[in-house]
């Protein structure tokens, strides 16, 4: 049997990084003096003290905003195929919080965007009351959205969430990723299952579109069906890491221990954490120091599904990639449940290594 691929399932990851350059472009078209990067794969800062109108508002030098925008993909088809919408909140709230975690940012606010062929109050209410918990637990304020009715466009129970969020960080308190260094350590932090991304490939995978019972079967080593651990949500990292963020003393800045985040979403960690990476570096990952969770496995059998094909569209169990010195390695492994060592900065052509 020929293995299966994320391509084969409709997702091209190397179209959409050439797309996104391109786009990108159109994109910088429109930045104005108060739109800056730092890291240019890695988001960018809007600066609100560098409008003279606004700069009195802020009551702290050096205030910036971090801003994100994304969707949980086609989980939302097997949230409808499982008439279970409850987690999608969850999922669209932890995947931009983490997001701009990455930065050091804190979020403040967050906008959703629900669309769907025909108003569907019960699953809408369902997903907003995800959205809200969520946000009230991460302390970030729900403050508006929209509910589109597009007949013709979406089939019937099926729906389409985005979320956008609005954060801030300081100007010093941003992680820079120009301190990694050789010898540093690579420490992980657990995902919860697929979180929002390889929903393409598992449909192809068990022909989900034409046929929904794989859903329902039960397998002992997940301890739940198939469906119930598909629709696991996204797991928030503010909490395990805002207290290793930095902190402002009247000594200066101090805790500035966090040399580099990586999100683990698409692409796997072949592509988020080379985006951490600063030029002439490369990430060794090793796979052996981790137990890969049974789902993964599972779709890797059921494809079948290559390995490397397995890395580079799942986050395969890890959902946050933190580089620190040896020294803050070995305290964050011994102070923040469940993490982990998983690899090693090194010299050489900017890239993940997997062996």
């Amino acid at each position: 049997m020929v293995p299966k691929t994320y391509a084969d399932a409709g997702v091209d990851i190397q179209e959409a990084v050439s797309l996104k350059e391109r786009i990108g472009k159109l994109a910088e078209s429109t930045f104005n003096k108060q739109v800056f990067a730092l890291h240019d794969e890695l988001g960018l800062f809007f600066d609100p003290t560098r409008f003279k109108r606004f700069k009195a508002l802020f009551r702290f030098k050096g205030a910036l905003l971090v801003s994100s925008v994304d969707g949980v993909g086609t989980k939302t088809k097997i949230a409808a195929a499982m008439n279970n919408y409850g987690s999608l909140g969850f999922d669209l709230v932890h995947h931009s919080v983490n997001d701009i975690l990455i930065r050091g940012a804190i979020p403040l606010f967050f906008l959703d965007y629900i669309a769907m062929g025909k108003l569907a109050p019960t699953q809408v209410e369902a997903i907003v009351q995800g959205l809200a918990q969520a946000c009230l637990e991460v302390g970030c304020a729900l403050i508006g959205g929209e509910t589109a009715e597009m007949p013709g466009v979406y089939y019937p129970g099926e729906v389409d969430i985005v979320g956008f969020i609005v954060g801030a960080a300081e100007e010093d308190a941003i992680i820079d990723i120009n301190t990694i260094a050789p010898g540093d350590i690579i420490v992980a932090l657990p995902s919860s299952g697929l979180h929002t991304n390889g929903y393409s490939l598992v449909r192809t995978v068990f022909n989900l579109d034409n046929d929904k019972s794989p859903l329902q079967r039960f397998y002992p080593e997940l301890g739940n069906t198939l469906g119930a651990a598909l629709l696991e949500p996204h797991r928030c990292y503010l909490g395990q890491l805002k207290p290793w963020l930095p902190k402002k003393t009247k000594e200066g800045w101090q805790n500035k221990k966090l040399k580099g985040l990586a999100h683990i979403t698409g692409g796997g960690l072949p592509v988020n954490l080379t985006r951490t990476l600063p030029k002439g570096f490369a990430a060794h990952i090793h796979k052996a120091s981790w137990e890969v969770p049974p789902l993964f496995r599972i779709i890797e059998k059921a494809g079948p599904v290559a390995e490397d094909e397995m890395f580079r569209t799942f986050n395969m169990g890890i959902g946050m990639a933190i580089v620190l010195s040896p020294t803050d390695a070995n305290d964050f492994v011994a102070s923040v449940p469940e993490a982990f060592a998983i690899g090693e900065i090194v010299e050489g052509e900017r890239r993940v290594i997997l062996d």
